[in-house]
């Protein structure tokens, strides 16, 4: 959630990123005027719980005579002080309802507008010119059997597949290797649970405008995460973080469930928009005043990943009102897709700022010994639907496909997959 300092010494500057979220201003106009009216109920109930303890020691030190009234005043003024802590809680819950709706406030240059209003950062890699009939990933998937939809759909329905044969190795292979150039980074390696409680997904930012995306399982009150950054943030939670040593990061790999409500008719035919995939996901914890560059660094890990697979992509700087709720910033990376001749979205990264943490309650040491809150960043270092970028740009004239370089360890050295009865 924002700083009460920030609303409190600058509300304009929160109301500005609302307006270039394209988000309601007067939601800060509210949370402003119900901020001062908790202050002044928690002013009223101090003050009165102040004279409660002085009359208290009255009440011990007063004749004999003079207790019973003593006594009398005394249970009226706990009875007003009671009344005085429910409305100050009252107040605060109202406060909390409302500061909890305001979107984190954007970093400095981040392009106001929707979701075509992106800057594009540079290109990187050339685009490929098939002197063949090309296919899209799921011709290709069909025709080197490798990706089975029909019998996707037959057991769970729409937007669901099997990854078969040098598919399924493919990914695992992108996946390792997603994961040790993660570690040499100095990320530690997560298997996160994929089912996390309600306190944690609203903690992340997840529970507002894209909650009809999330699985709920309500006799559990659990939800299905879409992404490990919801388990990764609230590894922490309601904890003092040691980062006294530098950044602390995690990759956390794990199966994302979406529902991906409101997208009929969009990216129907394939594995791009599907309702379960595999993700390997960064995620770090720094201090504040490093966020920026650390957001800069797992942009640069990012397209390390996207040059081993050997894919043309685009950097793209996301307008305000095209980021998450959480992010103040947020950079795409989209890869060249053939068979649709335009960019589409591999991964992304997002500053969060100190947002997540004032949400789940989490804090740092400074070197004065006070503590502080911290800031968390994301970013996905490798998914299922990289996938579909790599059979489609690396596809030859006789059907196969080309293994980018980097994964062919992770496949026994294998340079092609190939259909059946052709040979390289």
């Amino acid at each position: 959630m924002i700083d009460l300092n920030l609303l409190r010494e600058n509300p304009n500057a929160i109301k500005a990123s609302q307006r270039a979220r394209g988000a309601s201003e007067e939601l800060v106009d509210q949370a402003a005027s119900a901020d001062s009216a908790w202050r002044a109920k928690q002013a009223a109930f101090e003050n009165l719980r102040a004279e409660q303890n002085a009359h208290s020691k009255s009440v011990a030190t007063a004749p004999k005579e003079e207790k019973a009234a003593l006594v009398a005043a005394a249970q009226d003024l706990a009875a007003r002080v009671k009344a005085a802590d429910a409305e100050a809680n009252a107040a605060a819950d109202e406060l909390d309802k409302l500061i909890w709706q305001i979107e984190n406030v954007v970093c400095d240059g981040v392009p106001a507008g929707g979701e075509d209003d992106f800057e594009v950062l540079r290109e990187v890699g050339t685009k490929p010119n098939f002197e063949f009939a090309a296919k899209d990933h799921v011709d290709l998937g069909e025709s080197l059997d490798i990706i089975d939809i029909e019998r996707g759909t037959k057991i769970s329905g729409a937007r669901f597949y099997f990854l078969k044969g040098w598919g399924a190795r493919l990914e695992l292979a992108m996946m390792n290797l997603a994961l040790d150039q993660a570690a040499a980074a100095g990320f530690t390696a997560l298997i996160t649970p994929t089912l996390v409680r309600p306190e944690v997904m609203a903690g992340t930012g997840f529970l507002g405008s894209h909650a009809d995306e999330i699985y709920y399982l309500p006799a559990d009150e659990l939800y299905l995460t879409g992404t490990s950054e919801v388990a990764l943030a609230g590894y922490h939670r309601d904890e003092i973080v040691d980062l006294s040593e530098g950044p602390l990061r995690y990759a956390g790999w794990s199966t994302c469930y979406r529902r991906e409500a409101g997208s009929g008719g969009r990216d129907v035919r394939g594995i791009l928009r599907v309702h379960q995939f595999n993700k390997l996901e960064m995620f770090s914890y720094v201090e504040p005043d490093q966020a920026e560059a650390e957001h800069e660094k797992l942009l640069a890990w990012q397209e390390q990943m996207l040059q081993k697979c050997e894919l043309p992509y685009r950097v793209i700087h996301t307008a305000a009102g095209d980021l998450g709720s959480s992010a103040a910033r947020k950079y795409d990376i989209e890869a060249w897709v053939p068979s649709q001749q335009t960019y589409r979205e591999l991964t992304s990264t997002s500053n969060c700022t100190t947002f997540q943490a004032r949400r789940l309650n989490m804090r740092y040491r400074k070197e004065d010994g006070k503590t502080a809150t911290l800031a968390t960043l994301n970013g996905t270092l490798a998914t299922t639907r990289w996938l579909v970028a790599i059979l489609e740009n690396h596809q030859q004239p006789d059907g196969s496909v080309r293994i980018p370089v980097a994964l062919r360890p992770y496949l026994g050295g294998t340079e092609f997959i190939t259909p059946k009865g052709v040979s390289k």
